[in-house]
């Protein structure tokens, strides 16, 4: 019993450490240098925290903790499940990283209101750690919004036209869709099953439609934002207005994840994939998931600016997540939960990269990289090995969640999921690999980069800003650690979708 309210106490503690932070990093305020040793300090121990718990969910265990009861059937209360496990563990490890990013990045640029940049940031990982381990509709709804909430100042903080316009859009379209499509899914769910607590094998009776049920499925699936599904999709390229860490926290910490964990989860616990798959109210969404996947990698193609192309592909990459989710089958699912950490590892890389470019060079345009790969040899690496792991080439991660999504398509019997995947990884090549090879192969250009402290010579530039070259290095090489650890995510996530 002392282990099991030990495990609880570590639940609760992974919900509430990211929130002591916020105290402690508003304190510290007038103290840059102690202020950025605390947030490193606190995503350390939150890792350590929620890596504590992947044991006892591995052995089978499911620890909750009780939080607040709001009202008769309207409890926020946290429950470990293996999707929940992964999600943390993927946010939890990566908070450090692009902690140490963030310092450099914001140093390097002088930013404005740096305190108030780590508090939303901590304040987003702790909501993402409630969203987690939600144990039922309520609690996911809350932490969701305040998801959006604490990212908002984020993604607004360059406070110029640009950013304000961009953070409009961030916002409408987020609660817009909370609050006019999920919201009213989760109360009839709640009317429907009587409850909304999360259920093994899905909470819905047996006796509702399939018309029902796939009018259910959309909204969520629609009222779920931030998975980016098309045509809601607008707010992810907007968003990207934000500074560098802040774009790697909504395409790879939280945010977006947060979105297509939301969509499996809804999908595992409350609809259940075997009524799904017997129903057939997922297979519309099977094919709003390919076009999404599709198109969104041929718009990436267009843009010339870097962040833009990696927004667009990001869109087209959560839809792997909805499209395993889709096809109601085992395989799918564990596909789109290998997607989670493959994907985050492989795009937070090239975010990073993307964001020291920056900081070294000012450039933003792809058409302006000819031959700075030769001037940053580490980060165009780096970049190398994120794009390849996104494309899903083995030994790196991407390669398992693309293999999965493949097995899910022939085990449904959806042929033509298994081409769209094909495809989708042949336009993965024609937008990303250009990146690299014209920064690494082409003539150089003459540099005229401005730094914080002005114009800086063409040599040494990734040693003068090592602390945003060492991040992209540090997940590049993640991508291959989560390729050779791909059977410890399945045998984590298997249990969801086993009988």
């Amino acid at each position: 019993m002392s282990g099991l309210l030990a495990l609880e106490t570590r639940v609760a503690v992974a919900l509430l450490l990211p929130f002591a932070g916020v105290l402690l990093i508003a304190a510290l305020h007038r103290r840059p240098n102690v202020r950025e040793t605390a947030t490193l300090a606190i995503a350390a121990l939150l890792a350590l925290d929620v890596w504590s718990i992947l044991p006892a969910v591995m052995a089978g265990a499911r620890p909750e903790a009780m939080l607040v009861s709001v009202a008769p059937g309207l409890d926020l209360a946290l429950k470990v499940e293996p999707l929940g496990m992964l999600f943390a563990l993927v946010a939890a490890t990566l908070w450090i990283v692009n902690s140490i990013y963030s310092i450099g990045y914001m140093r390097a640029h002088n930013e404005p209101r740096q305190t108030t940049f780590y508090v939303c940031f901590a304040i987003a990982i702790g909501a993402t750690m409630g969203l987690a381990f939600a144990k039922n509709l309520f609690t996911l709804f809350v932490f969701y919004e305040l998801l959006t909430i604490s990212t908002y100042p984020l993604v607004t903080h360059k406070a110029d036209d640009d950013a304000l316009r961009g953070g409009r859009t961030y916002i409408l379209m987020l609660i817009g869709t909370s609050m006019v499509l999920l919201l009213p899914a989760i109360i009839l769910t709640g009317i429907f099953a009587g409850s909304l607590d999360f259920k093994p094998g899905g909470m819905l009776p047996a006796e509702l439609g399939a018309g029902v049920m796939a009018g259910l499925l959309a909204l969520y699936m629609f009222g779920i934002g931030k998975a980016g599904l098309m045509p809601v999709h607008f707010w992810l390229p907007a968003a990207m207005v934000a500074p560098t860490p802040v774009s790697a926290l909504l395409h790879a910490v939280a945010v977006v994840k947060a979105g297509v964990f939301a969509v499996l989860k809804v999908v595992v616990y409350v609809f259940g994939i075997e009524r799904l798959a017997s129903t057939g109210a997922s297979d519309w969404l099977t094919v709003v998931a390919s076009i999404s996947l599709l198109m969104a990698s041929a718009v990436a193609m267009t843009k010339d600016n870097l962040k833009a192309r990696l927004a667009y592909s990001t869109v087209s990459q959560l839809a792997y997540c909805v499209l395993g989710a889709s096809l109601a089958v085992s395989s799918g699912i564990i596909g789109g939960a290998l997607q989670i950490a493959m994907h985050a590892v492989g795009k937070i890389t090239l975010f990073f990269c993307a964001g020291a470019i920056y900081v070294a060079t000012h450039k933003t345009e792809i058409s302006e990289l000819d031959g700075l790969g030769r001037k940053m040899p580490f980060t165009f690496a780096a970049f190398l090995i994120g794009a390849l792991s996104v494309i899903g080439l083995p030994p790196l991660g991407g390669s398992w969640s693309k293999w999965w999504l493949m097995l899910g398509g022939l085990d449904a019997g959806k042929f033509a999921v298994v081409v769209v995947l094909l495809v989708s990884s042949l336009l993965n090549v024609l937008y990303l690999l250009p990146i690299f090879l014209r920064g690494c192969f082409l003539p150089a250009r003459t540099l005229a980069s401005v730094g914080a402290a002005g114009h800086e010579p063409e040599d040494g530039l990734e040693r003068r800003h090592w602390l945003v070259v060492l991040p992209p290095c540090i997940t590049a090489f993640l991508c291959f650690v989560v390729f050779f650890y791909a059977d410890r995510i399945v045998a984590l996530v298997a249990p969801i979708v086993t009988p």
